[in-house]
């Protein structure tokens, strides 16, 4: 039997599952579909499939069918090890645009403002996407495809979907016309870098180094206050010679402003210097896997 935590975990990962996929889903649905921004991925592919049949068959209804056949290749060659999040998503993903075209069928783009309909088509999905990475669930299609790369091939995972995602990018000059191919390889050079900076953020912790003479009232502020640890050393002032603590501490940004806030009113003589990180690995933070 699962306890209570586990449970309530497992409810708020799903939740933010929902919450990722959703976003992912307007986007594509309501700024990439209707525009043909083919930038890449299981919809990218639908897009220009969907064109190629004359649109006989909407793109939701590609994205599903081959979303099930991923999700079926995998279940038969890597088992249920790429996870139940995984499948999740990509059903939800799949289903969603396929109801999305049935509730409110879209003829054309919202607006006449493509540059702004490429901005909305790239980041709300590259945000979702970035959200359901970071607690280990994806929206399936090419992360599917990259699993069964990586347990069968020596290929290069990483360069291989870009390469793919660039030929299905080109592809668009040929299968629609120049303002959507050169619309379609700038939302392809944004999406490279924006979900790794979202992902970034959305780890960001501030990291500490704080120089004084008398560490115990902050170090009791923050184990008894912000629940966080820290490492205390000795060290000495080159200049006043005089002995010091160094204090190293990582919390949140949250947390980091009341510490700052303490430590102005409590030791106004300590030095502080503090840093953005989002790599932190160990207890507290993220696991060593």
């Amino acid at each position: 039997m699962e306890d209570k935590n586990t449970i309530k975990n497992k409810i708020k990962d799903y939740c933010i599952i929902t919450l990722g996929v959703l976003l992912v889903v307007v986007g594509v649905y309501f700024f990439k579909f209707p525009n043909n921004f083919s930038i890449g991925g299981v919809t990218g592919i639908a897009i220009i499939l969907s064109n190629l049949f004359n649109n006989s068959i909407s793109s939701g209804t590609i994205v599903l069918v081959l979303n099930i056949i991923l999700l079926i290749f995998a279940y038969v060659f890597i088992g249920k090890s790429f996870g139940n999040k995984t499948v999740y998503g990509s059903l939800l993903l799949s289903i969603s645009l396929k109801l999305l075209e049935i509730i409110i069928p879209l003829e054309a783009p919202l607006t006449n403002e493509p540059m702004l309909e490429l901005f909305f088509a790239v980041i709300l999905p590259a945000v979702g996407a970035a959200i359901l990475f970071n607690i280990g669930s994806s929206t399936g299609g090419t992360d599917v495809l990259a699993m069964l790369l990586k347990k069968y091939t020596n290929i290069d995972i990483g360069r291989a979907l870009l390469i793919t995602d660039f030929f299905l990018t080109i592809a668009t000059f040929f299968v629609f016309d120049l303002t959507t191919g050169f619309l379609s390889i700038l939302g392809l050079l944004f999406k490279s870098t924006l979900v790794d900076v979202v992902i970034e953020n959305l780890n960001l912790n501030k990291y500490f180094t704080i120089i004084c003479r008398n560490p115990k009232p902050i170090c009791t502020f923050i184990t008894n206050k912000l629940n966080r640890s820290a490492t205390v050393f000795d060290a000495k002032g080159a200049f006043t010679d005089q002995d010091k603590k160094i204090i190293l501490t990582v919390m949140s940004r949250a947390q980091a402003v009341q510490l700052r806030t303490f430590i102005k009113e409590t030791d106004p003589e300590a030095f502080l210097l503090i840093t953005n990180t989002s790599e932190i690995i160990g207890r507290g933070f993220r696991g060593l896997s």
